[in-house]
């Protein structure tokens, strides 16, 4: 924990930091932006209301704390603070997730990006712990015929991230056992927490989509259910460990993981262990399959998720996630959720 950081810090770990100014704390809003977003969308967001900026960087030559100070200037002089940038190559890292010959090096290079955030005062950043990426079937239709993403397991689902393509039974050749992949988190962890503690940065890990079942040999068992989350962030043991509980991924998995979102987030969140918050729903839970779809339109009353997050005093962003394709674009759909998100909260508040 650095010198800046208090006791409340514990509890409450970003809005305390010097640096993150929202305008006042409890449950805030905020959206997904390209490091190369233009004045359009910034302008947008700032029509929207939106606090908070979470930036995928897609200039490879930004990766280092000079390159994340300019982000945030250029997003702080658009009346927008940053409270996530991504680098895609430090997540979702398979050689880390399976313990392949490389891993040293990437274990290195995602070190180097928790210290430049640090550097940069940035104090969050979101990690996935999948070896084979996010699976998806073919795109379907929701309500009006927005294309949105699903997945079932019997239509030949094949895995993506950062431009790589996973199917098939094996993807990386052989089953993998769930013990060789606890193996391989412990080893990642005890190098990753004594520098996050020291760079400031609050690590949430987000859950594997779709949780719960192996897929392509590998096991979904450690951030695929409850049980391995809080196995995981125990043997963590540090307060800069925590979730970015994806509350669309936990209705993937439905009764499969072990609780439900609700009690999830009352187990995590008195805890002081939700840092992010992405909320999304699905049409029903696996293992029949699923499609994403509108906030207002899936299995889960999302108003209840946010009650729950109230009653254990959450402190952070909640954002929108896997948008539907809708006419008009990512702004029309952007603009209906965050509408959504600010109604829900609105009216809990008696606004």
């Amino acid at each position: 924990m650095p010198d800046n950081c208090g006791e409340k810090s514990r509890r409450y770990p970003l809005h305390t930091i010097p640096g993150y100014m929202a305008s006042q704390p409890g449950i805030q809003i905020g959206s997904q932006f390209s490091s190369k977003a233009s004045d359009e969308d910034l302008t947008f967001a700032r029509q929207l209301g939106i606090e908070w900026a979470m930036v995928n960087v897609d200039d490879p030559t930004l990766h280092s704390a000079e390159g994340y100070r300019a982000i945030c200037q250029r997003f702080e002089a658009n009346g927008l603070s940053v409270y996530r940038l991504a680098n895609n190559r430090c997540h979702n890292m398979t050689s880390v997730t399976l313990g392949l010959e490389d891993r040293d090096e990437r274990i290195a290079e995602y070190l180097r990006y928790i210290r430049n955030l640090g550097a940069a005062g940035i104090h969050y950043s979101t990690y996935a712990h999948m070896a084979n990426g996010i699976w998806s079937s073919q795109r379907e239709e929701v309500r009006g015929g927005a294309g949105v993403r699903a997945f079932h397991i019997d239509r030949n689902p094949t895995g993506h991230w950062a431009g790589q393509v996973f199917q098939g039974e094996l993807t990386h050749g052989r089953t993998y056992s769930e013990d060789e992949l606890w193996d391989n988190y412990v080893y990642f962890m005890r190098q990753v927490v004594p520098v996050a503690e020291e760079a400031g940065v609050f690590i949430g890990i987000h859950p594997d989509d779709p949780p719960v079942y192996p897929l392509g040999g590998i096991p979904r068992s450690i951030f695929g259910n409850f049980e391995g989350y809080r196995r995981a962030i125990e043997f963590a043991d540090s307060p800069n460990i925590g979730m970015c509980l994806c509350v669309g991924c936990w209705l993937e998995g439905g009764s499969a993981m072990g609780k439900d979102v609700l009690e999830t987030i009352q187990y995590f969140g008195s805890r002081h262990k939700l840092f992010k918050i992405h909320l999304r729903n699905v049409t029903a839970p696996m293992p029949d399959g699923f499609a994403e779809t509108y906030m207002d339109a899936g299995y889960m009353d999302l108003s209840k998720v946010i009650a729950a997050l109230r009653a254990v005093d959450f402190d952070g962003a909640i954002i929108s996630d896997h948008l539907p394709a809708m006419v008009g674009g990512r702004h029309a759909a952007e603009a209906y959720h965050v509408g959504y998100m600010r109604g829900m909260l609105n009216a809990m508040q008696g606004k």
